[in-house]
């Protein structure tokens, strides 16, 4: 077989894997757009017969949406900012400095990998309702802005590999440490700050078991994922508004992730170097 007829199938299959891959999301955007009996009459017809834009009307309105999705926009531009700082400045000690106990500390940090979330639920909980800040978002920023291993284990390989010369002129200026950090190495690492916004974002924006615990006595303090079971009903579910619902909260993620893509690819690729 020609590398020319290899290169044709594997085009052909990857094509395949792309719209088996993308179907669902086409699927969700088109039915939004249905009425609930053409829904379900013709489900699998991705091009509506007749465009409505009630089921935004009523996802954005009845189902208090829009309070749904400034709690989620405030809860993920916080915690990520939170993260962001926290990561850069202990991947920054821990990458560019040698002190007693740094060994031990990248094992402490790596094995918090090992524990999964849901068992450290209980003092968690505990701990945010002794400091007033249960069913309030201000207690669900805390709770997601701890440290998290592959966030600072990135910003540590990065910044390992900068020349020790940017920071012996920076010194021989006259800058301290918080100048040399903020002026000179926060702003070369755009790469992994692009690839944690991302991670980081992306995960709060879809996080379910903690906002659903954390603000279960108050629904005005909800996020998005918890929001979307508003349109589950005891007997029946509104398909098509929640269709709706669907495609508004994909959207901040699309605009962050094509705001970001860049320094993604360049992490995904190996080459956060440059």
């Amino acid at each position: 077989m020609s590398r020319r007829a290899k290169t044709l199938i594997l085009q052909i299959v990857m094509t395949i894997l792309v719209i088996i891959w993308i179907f669902p999301i086409v699927w969700v955007v088109s039915t939004s757009f249905k009425t609930t009996t053409e829904m379900f009459m013709d489900p699998l017809n991705l091009i509506p017969k007749e465009f409505t834009w009630d089921n935004y009307v009523r996802a954005w309105n009845l189902a208090n949406f829009s309070k749904y999705l400034t709690n989620t926009i405030i809860y993920s531009v916080f915690s990520t900012i939170i993260v962001l700082f926290i990561s850069s400045m202990s991947g920054y000690v821990l990458g560019r400095y040698d002190f007693p106990g740094k060994k031990l500390i990248f094992v402490a940090i790596l094995a918090t990998i090992l524990m999964p979330s849901r068992y450290t639920f209980i003092p968690i909980f505990d701990l945010v309702r002794k400091m007033g800040l249960l069913n309030k978002l201000g207690g669900l920023i805390l709770v997601s802005s701890g440290v998290n291993a592959l966030y600072v284990m990135l910003f540590s390989g990065y910044f390992s590999t900068i020349p020790k010369s940017f920071e012996e002129a920076a010194i021989m200026e006259g800058a301290t440490f918080p100048q040399i950090f903020l002026k000179i190495m926060l702003p070369l690492s755009k790469p992994v700050i692009g690839t944690v916004i991302i991670f980081h974002f992306v995960s709060c924006w879809n996080d379910f078991f903690f906002p659903l615990i954390l603000t279960l006595g108050n629904p005005n303090a909800r996020t998005l994922g918890v929001g979307l079971y508003a349109f589950y009903g005891e007997y029946t579910t509104d398909w098509t508004g929640l269709a709706a619902a669907l495609v508004i909260s994909m959207v901040p993620i699309l605009i962050v992730f094509l705001m970001f893509q860049k320094y993604f690819m360049r992490v995904m690729a190996g080459g956060i170097k440059g």
